[in-house]
């Protein structure tokens, strides 16, 4: 029988649709729920797995893999241990675009944490970095039963799932109807922190699992990166976080469960990988710049498409460029209320129009011919958008990874976009060299509705710009 691990983060993304960002710090999941957050890393994992589950019938035609100490992967002894450190870049031949090798590039700064430090000294991802509880409401009480074997998973699937109790774990399990087994509760009486997610991986783990799943973000990562050390383990991301610039995550919950069935499958294509754990450098953020650092590498099953690239830092944009495109935005909104996502290009375009906006926010300007664009919402959360009325939408994909939607700007939630209008009356702003740099690669989608993800498929104008567009394909 097949074992997949999977650990939750429960809190994960609780602040992307009220315009928090991560949920980092003891007093952000509060704040969120608060708001009027609602818990998804749940659902998404129960999502991912229930792909997998979908696809057990093609597992069960295949025989049980060899134990190498890598889950028995196509030439996974070929492959360094799991979980390697930033530290050790100096021995990696990986390289970044213009050639340097990673770890000597400024987006790459080895951490306290990464010099010997106990796991989670430095990654303050969630409440336990001061010791305080993590919101009511994500205890990780539940009794473990509730994973155990629950009714209507398929009987002839041939999959376990190893996980932790309740919420982080057990009840995505149950909610796929697959078999599942805890090996971790978290301690009565308290809320689930950083410390459960660590020693959750390390109990799940020790049970020899094929592949360990785990739904979170960046600080997710690096929390399972502490927690695996030199543990031979390959690992998947199900992206449940805000932001996301660690290559380690499948492009979405589906993806997550259609990769894992092709590496339990064997599929003589399927490798693995080192995969960069990386984090927003919050230097860089403080100096007008969206940039990443990088923490380590995880081992993860390499499927193109179906597994995100990396993040790759901003790079200095002509102003030519983006004041041709800040002109032919202000053409087509005309008189109205123009929305902008985050990042340095959709800032560097409301500068151009003669607005300071925020780095990482949602904001939204009032444009009228003639005048200086008005400031009306700042950092808007998702129900602040549906109150502004009709509003186009403009939007740039993240560089590298080319993700357009769900990743750092989940305020613009399904329910804004088909509030505007949809695709009709969405913007999609990129620079040419921006654009080229993905190599033909779709811009991506992951609204967390796929029936929106379908309508907004296809190909769609990309403004690179004044009066220039390019006819490029989204996917969802």
């Amino acid at each position: 029988m097949r074992r997949i691990g999977l650990v939750v983060n429960p809190v994960a993304g609780l602040g992307g649709r009220v315009g928090l960002g991560g949920t980092d710090g003891p007093d952000r999941p509060r704040v969120a729920l608060a708001l009027g957050a609602r818990p998804s890393a749940g659902a998404r994992a129960a999502a991912a797995l229930g792909e997998l589950a979908a696809r057990a019938g093609q597992l069960a035609e295949h025989g049980c893999p060899a134990r190498d100490g890598r889950g028995g992967g196509p030439d996974a002894a070929a492959h360094p241990a799991s979980g390697r450190r930033a530290q050790e870049a100096t021995a990696s031949t990986a390289s970044a675009p213009d050639g340097r090798p990673e770890a000597s590039k400024g987006t790459a700064h080895v951490p306290a944490a990464a010099r010997g430090r106990p796991p989670h000294a430095a990654s303050g991802r969630r409440a336990d970095a001061t010791g305080d509880p993590a919101p009511n409401g994500f205890s990780g009480t539940r009794a473990a039963a509730a994973a155990e074997a629950p009714a209507g998973h398929p009987p002839d699937s041939g999959l376990l799932v190893v996980t932790a109790a309740g919420p982080l774990g057990a009840d995505s399990v149950a909610a796929a109807g697959l078999a599942g087994r805890v090996v971790y509760t978290a301690e009565a009486g308290r809320d689930t922190s950083a410390a459960d997610t660590a020693a959750a991986v390390r109990a799940v783990v020790a049970e020899g699992v094929d592949l360990l799943l785990f739904a979170g973000g960046d600080g997710t990562a690096r929390d399972v990166l502490g927690a695996l050390g030199d543990a031979p383990c390959p690992v998947l991301g199900v992206p449940t976080g805000v932001k996301m610039h660690s290559a380690v995550f499948a492009v979405g919950p589906r993806a997550a469960g259609e990769v894992a069935a092709a590496w339990l499958a064997r599929r003589s294509t399927v490798r693995l990988r080192d995969a960069e754990v990386m984090d927003r450098d919050e230097d860089a953020l403080s100096g007008g710049r969206v940039t990443s650092r990088l923490f380590g590498w995880l081992p993860v099953p390499d499927v193109p498409v179906r597994v995100q690239q990396r993040k790759t830092g901003s790079t200095a944009t002509a102003p030519e460029a983006v004041g041709g495109i800040a002109a032919d935005v202000a053409e087509r909104v005309g008189d109205g209320l123009l929305v902008l996502g985050p990042g340095s290009t959709t800032r560097a375009v409301a500068a151009a129009l003669g607005a300071d906006v925020s780095l990482t926010g949602v904001d939204v300007l009032r444009l009228r011919p003639g005048h200086l664009p008005g400031i009306v919402a700042r950092d808007a959360g998702e129900d602040a958008l549906l109150s502004i009325g009709p509003a186009w939408i403009a939007l740039s994909p993240i560089g590298g990874q080319g993700f357009l939607l769900g990743r750092g700007n989940q305020q613009i939630s399904p329910r804004v976009l088909r509030a505007a209008g949809g695709r009709e009356r969405l913007l999609v702003l990129c620079t040419e060299q921006k654009l080229a740099a993905l190599g033909g690669r779709p811009l991506l989608l992951d609204t967390g509705d796929d029936a929106l993800d379908a309508e907004l498929s296809g190909h769609l104008p990309v403004i690179t710009g004044r009066r220039h567009t390019s006819l490029y394909r989204l996917a969802g």
